[in-house]
């Protein structure tokens, strides 16, 4: 089959699509032929060798933790999955032709492998982020990098859960934000006095890392009612940084519930072929995205 690997820890150009032996499911695992994987900041992190406490890498690795595709093969223990059944969750170097999933569920009807691809990790990070915050219904949360993933994710979970959120992403995605029920504003110089004019902050997310954890304190008055996932400097304001997964299994249902209700929709800005793996670590990179991106195998 066909995988993409890195041997050294590097940029972009350490990648490589090879063939590799296929990998086989495990007890309580499942394999399947996948469809569409998941890009995620986490992805090119590891690539860079920057997260290696939370993610321990043995080179050469594999990359990619989640996608969507069909059930082909079935650990010992599993029970209710059938071999040809469609599915999206996180696994290990989901960047090939076949995967293992350690965490999966059936895809929403309607939901094409693309979309499902994008939803696993996404979804399971702004669920625990909204939940590490502590921010309630009837409270206002301040998203800094709200038009990616993750930040479409919380805006929509905040929303469901009677949660008022004011987003900052550039100029080209207001309107985006508008859309997904944010009040929106532009980031840069001045952005901390516009946020104030738009209401009183109860809590905030640092998603972006794009240094503003200080500016995130003054506006929530406690460095308790704001999380980052993006700046590993974070706790030097008191700050906690996420970067442990929670219950994946239960933010997959969570998120089956929420699409099938009408009321999570992540878009795919760009699909890329396994073969271009390098420009898709590129773009997510640069930041700036409306959504997911994913590679399309």
């Amino acid at each position: 089959m066909r995988k993409v690997i890195f041997a050294e820890f590097g940029g972009p150009d350490v990648l490589r699509l090879v063939d590799a032996e296929e990998p086989h499911a495990g007890p309580g695992q499942i394999r399947i032929a996948v469809r569409a994987a998941g890009v995620n900041p986490v992805d090119w992190r590891v690539r860079e060798g920057q997260v290696l406490g939370a993610h321990p890498v043995r080179l050469p690795a594999g990359v990619g933790l989640d996608a969507a595709g069909v059930v082909d093969e079935i650990g010992e223990g599993v029970e209710g999955i059938e071999v040809g059944d469609h599915v999206f969750g996180e696994g290990a170097s989901t960047y090939a032709e076949f995967a293992v999933l350690g965490a999966w569920a059936r895809m929403p009807e309607g939901l094409t492998f693309d979309e499902a691809a994008g939803y696993p990790s996404v979804v399971e990070t702004a669920l625990r982020v909204i939940r590490e915050v502590g921010v309630r219904p009837g409270q206002t949360l301040l998203v800094s990098g709200a038009s990616g993933g993750v930040g479409s994710a919380v805006l929509q979970i905040a929303r469901d859960r009677g949660i008022t959120v004011i987003g900052t992403a550039g100029a080209a995605n207001q309107d985006y934000l508008r859309g997904l029920g944010a009040l929106p504003t532009t980031y840069g110089e001045g952005w901390v006095e516009r946020v104030r004019q738009l209401g009183r902050v109860d809590a905030a997310l640092d998603l972006a890392g794009s240094g503003v954890i200080r500016e995130l304190v003054e506006l929530t008055g406690d460095p308790h009612r704001v999380v980052s996932i993006a700046d590993l400097g974070a706790p030097e304001y008191g700050v906690r940084f996420s970067g442990v997964a929670g219950s994946v299994p239960d933010a997959l249902a969570e998120a089956a519930d929420l699409i099938s209700r009408g009321r999570l929709h992540i878009p795919v800005e760009k699909s890329y072929p396994l073969a271009e793996a390098a420009a898709a670590h590129i773009d997510s990179r640069a930041g700036h995205t409306r959504g997911r991106r994913v590679i399309v195998v």
